[in-house]
């Protein structure tokens, strides 16, 4: 696994030359989220993965912030074609018009689901009972692309109307929100994330 000059281990996908990546990984990733602005970022955020590496997308993180209003999910289901051009301009995201459209999409059935359940954690949370998955990962062979869980969800939010919510998008989902703690057994993130 991978150490740093302190010999921290650390996950093996981990790119330690990457400040940005190695603070995602020791911050972020597999901490279980709650909240659905956090839910709904991360969401966009694979979606727009898609076909990319996750680090490209992670540097362009703030830009999306800035650019989607902070993830607001109410003003992006307003989003128009004025603002889609927009986006479209602006070299801070992925400028694929698919992706941006299917994030306007996916925040107006975000809101039904809201609606219905009344938060789209509470939704999304039901698909791993409400409890995080812990996987034992020893050798980078045994990280897995889906499980059972991703294609339930996957399948439900395709249902629902969602765009870009393949299984495999769905399980990333799963790891960045701490649905799964896919964090390798010598990591010292998992126990971490294990004692919250």
């Amino acid at each position: 696994m991978k150490k740093d000059k302190h010999e921290v281990c650390r996950c093996p996908w981990v790119d330690l030359s990457k400040p940005d990546y190695v603070e995602y990984h020791d911050k972020e990733w597999g901490v279980p989220v709650h909240d659905d602005r956090k839910m709904f970022e991360f969401l966009t955020l694979e979606a727009a993965q898609a076909g990319l590496s996750w680090y490209t997308v992670l540097r362009k993180r703030e830009n999306y912030r800035r650019l989607f209003d902070g993830f607001d999910v109410q003003q992006i289901a307003r989003y128009n074609d004025k603002k889609i051009e927009a986006l479209m301009g602006d070299a801070g995201i992925i400028r694929n018009r698919a992706k941006i459209q299917a994030a306007i999409n996916n925040a107006q059935r975000f809101l039904e689901v809201q609606s219905e359940f009344g938060s789209f954690s509470d939704y999304l949370w039901r698909f791993v009972d409400g409890e995080p998955i812990v996987n034992t990962i020893r050798t980078p062979a045994d990280y897995q692309a889906t499980s059972k869980e991703s294609d339930a969800m996957s399948k439900d939010l395709l249902r629902r109307g969602f765009k870009f919510v393949g299984s495999t998008i769905c399980y990333a989902h799963m790891q960045a929100a701490g649905m799964v703690n896919d964090h390798s057994v010598d990591c010292f993130r998992r126990a971490e994330i294990l004692a919250l």
